[in-house]
């Protein structure tokens, strides 16, 4: 079995969305529980997250993006708090074995206090 399949899953499993960029704000990928998030705006898979965000975003984007390929030690940059659902929304840096920026991805980190109980299986 390859590694990207392992990868792919980890990804996949996450109960936050995450939506994968390369250096042109395309969508290459959405894990599950983003498709279900942006559901209303059908697949987003080859479009443009610029268009997706407004213009003062964009240019903090363009802005994150120059910051990520000035330093490899410059990967991950706060974007945004919602209270209302109790999370943090972070741009990560994705790079290459070389440490070569081939694109970011956004994550959400939410502050809930897990609910379930430890090692639940039922």
């Amino acid at each position: 079995m390859e590694n990207a399949q392992f990868f792919k899953s980890i990804v996949d499993q996450d109960s936050a969305p995450v939506v994968i960029c390369d250096l042109e704000n395309t969508i290459i990928y959405m894990n599950p529980a983003a498709k279900e998030r942006y559901k209303k705006h059908g697949d987003l898979t080859g479009k443009s997250l610029a268009d997706c965000h407004n213009d003062s975003s964009n240019v903090k984007m363009r802005e994150i993006i120059e910051w990520f390929k000035a330093d490899k030690s410059h990967n991950r940059v706060y974007t945004f708090r919602n209270e209302k659902e109790n999370k943090d929304v972070y741009m990560i840096a994705l790079r290459d074995d070389s440490g070569k920026l081939i694109g970011y991805y956004e994550k959400h980190e939410y502050r809930t206090n897990e609910s379930a109980e430890k090692y639940d299986l039922y």
